[in-house]
Formats: structure tokens, C-alpha cells, sequence
């Protein structure tokens, strides 16, 4: 079931995330928070004038919100419907990138390779809080962007 989570002007613009926590606090009550994975897909209302040639990851203010969001809830991606490319796009916010007509969203390599390995560590973390075993959901993660983990690197992280 994809949760689908409206952000509008006024969310962005006042770094209000409230539509997030809502979903986020209520399924931590229940203890349903695990009910996320790769559920939710943002909705974002945001004007731009009818010439404005920028992709929404382009515009400041939209970027600002999603790294506020980050800050608060650095393990969302494993939320993050990746199939509907949630996870790319979320990236994309947090990311430099360029986008290229054929190929898509370009990102930037030394900061994708921080992201994605920052993400991880957060990820194998929290997991392991959660008691989730096994390393193939960040594994797949990872493959959505070119990175083959081995199961070594895992053995590095559980040696803490």
C-alpha cells in the first residue's frame, strides 16, 4: 500500500514537516513503523512560473525542506517507494546532480558516493535497532545506484 504524503508551498516554506511526522509518530505508536518500507511517495504542490525550466530537486527551497527532513529522519529511505523512483528523486534533493535528456539525472560521483555510503552506515544501524537481519535491503539499495556491496563491508559494520 503506497502512502502517499502531500507537501505543499506553505510546508516548504516554513520547513514545516508535519505531514511527515504525522504518518512517521502514529505508525511509532502502533508499532507499525516497519509497515513503511519502500510505502511512501511525496506529492509536492509547489508553483512555478510556466517558464521556470527547473526540476523540482532544482529549486532551493524544496532541496532546503528535504535536507530538514533528512536531518530528522536520516533512515527514510528505506521508506522511499523505490520502484516509482522515490528513492532517486529523493536523492536528487540532497545530491548535486545535473539532468541529461536521455539519461536522466546525472549525480554528482564523490557526492553520491558520500550519500550512499552515509546512508548505510545510518541504515545497517537502524536495521539492526529495528531487528531486521541481513544485509539484502541495503544491498538493493545500493544497486539502484551502480554499487555492489560486498557481505565483507558488512562484517566490517557489525564489528562495532
Amino acid at each position: 500500500m503506497t502512502i502517499d504524503i502531500k507537501i505543499n508551498e506553505n510546508h516548504i516554506n516554513q520547513l514545516d514537516l508535519s505531514p511527515v511526522e504525522i504518518v512517521i509518530k502514529d505508525l511509532e505508536k502502533r508499532q507499525e513503523i516497519l509497515t513503511l518500507e519502500q510505502q511512501i511517495v511525496f506529492n509536492i504542490d509547489y508553483p512555478q512560473e510556466k517558464n521556470d525550466p527547473r526540476e523540482l530537486s532544482e529549486i532551493p527551497e524544496i532541496r532546503l525542506w528535504f535536507i530538514a527532513l533528512d536531518s530528522r529522519y536520516p533512515w527514510l529511505p528505506f521508506c522511499l517507494n523505490w520502484r516509482d523512483g522515490e528513492l532517486a528523486r529523493y536523492t536528487a534533493m540532497l545530491v548535486p546532480h545535473s539532468f541529461n535528456r536521455t539519461e536522466g539525472i546525472q549525480y554528482n560521483s564523490e557526492a553520491l558516493d558520500i550519500f550512499i555510503m552515509g546512508k548505510t552506515f545510518i541504515l545497517y544501524t537502524w536495521l539492526k535497532q529495528q531487528n531486521l537481519k541481513g544485509n539484502s535491503r541495503l544491498k538493493a539499495m545500493t544497486q539502484i545506484f551502480g554499487y555492489d556491496l560486498e557481505d565483507s563491508f558488512f562484517e566490517l559494520l557489525s564489528n562495532d
